[in-house]
């Protein structure tokens, strides 16, 4: 059974509270990535990602001066490094999460997407499973009368 330190990016970019939202923009441009883990004082305080960028910031009219701790999530659902695949498909698609952070010892070692599960050969069902429910729950188009 393949853990989670297995497929995890490793290469993790953080922001700090403080910083300016419209940088935080920039990089997650630049790496093309569409998560960031917010850390202060090396513990992760909240995440913001390229949806939290448009729902509480533009969205909201918030400035792009603002600080990336005004528009973070704090609700944060993470995993562990030692986490099964399985395990960690299962807990994003009941958080409805395509992306989670990787913690050990209160520090962000990793992060994880559905897309590490869907192009490693064995874990492509369990990150199309993941995706399926988190489709399902957010597309407001899904008929339930398809049966």
């Amino acid at each position: 059974m393949h853990k989670l330190r297995d497929i995890m990016s490793k290469n993790v970019t953080s922001v700090r509270p403080q910083e300016n939202v419209f940088s935080v923009a920039r990089k997650m441009r630049e790496q093309n990535i569409g998560m960031v883990p917010v850390m202060e004082n090396g513990q992760l305080k909240g995440i913001v990602t390229d949806r939290d960028l448009v729902t509480r910031g533009i969205a909201q009219k918030k400035p792009n001066s603002g600080n990336v701790g005004d528009i973070m999530s704090t609700n944060i659902v993470c995993g562990t490094p030692d986490m099964s695949v399985a395990e960690a498909a299962q807990l994003m698609a009941e958080a409805q999460v395509r992306r989670l952070p990787v913690v050990e010892n209160n520090q962000v070692v990793g992060v994880v997407s559905l897309g590490d599960m869907a192009v490693e050969q064995p874990y492509q069902n369990e990150a199309g499973q993941a995706l399926n429910e988190i489709s399902e729950t957010h597309n407001p188009h899904a008929s339930n009368d398809l049966q």
